[in-house]
């Protein structure tokens, strides 16, 4: 039977990314209208999964071998993914009309995270 706590790993990433793609989308927005809910509410919850992935890929596991190997591999993603939101907000901090540029980088994180969801499903 799947290790049931692989699902906590991998609903903390997928959240994260959630919340952080939608960040680079309310970052790009240039509509008349605001962003919709969804979108808000995604970025949100972005300190809050933030804090639940640093708390997961601080933390320890022990299992199988192969699911050792995912946990890994998410808790290597989230760090990176959280690497690139501080550079993020320092970068949009230190000159706010790079925001465009700061968000494209970020992106650029967030797919390779995604790129490598392979490991971890």
């Amino acid at each position: 039977m799947k290790d049931q706590r692989l699902k906590v790993f991998q609903g903390a990433i997928e959240s994260l990314i959630e919340s952080l793609d939608a960040l680079v989308r309310v970052a790009r927005w240039s509509g008349a209208e605001p962003p919709p809910e969804p979108l808000r509410s995604a970025v949100a919850k972005l300190v809050d999964r933030l804090g639940t992935a640093g708390r997961l890929s601080s933390g320890s596991f022990a299992g199988t071998p192969t699911d050792s190997n995912k946990v890994n591999a998410m808790c290597a993603a989230m760090k990176k993914l959280d690497v690139a939101y501080v550079a993020y907000r320092k970068r949009i901090e230190s000159t706010p009309e790079q925001i465009v540029d700061a968000a494209a980088a970020l992106e650029v994180e967030i797919g390779e995270a995604t790129a490598t969801s392979a490991s971890w499903r």
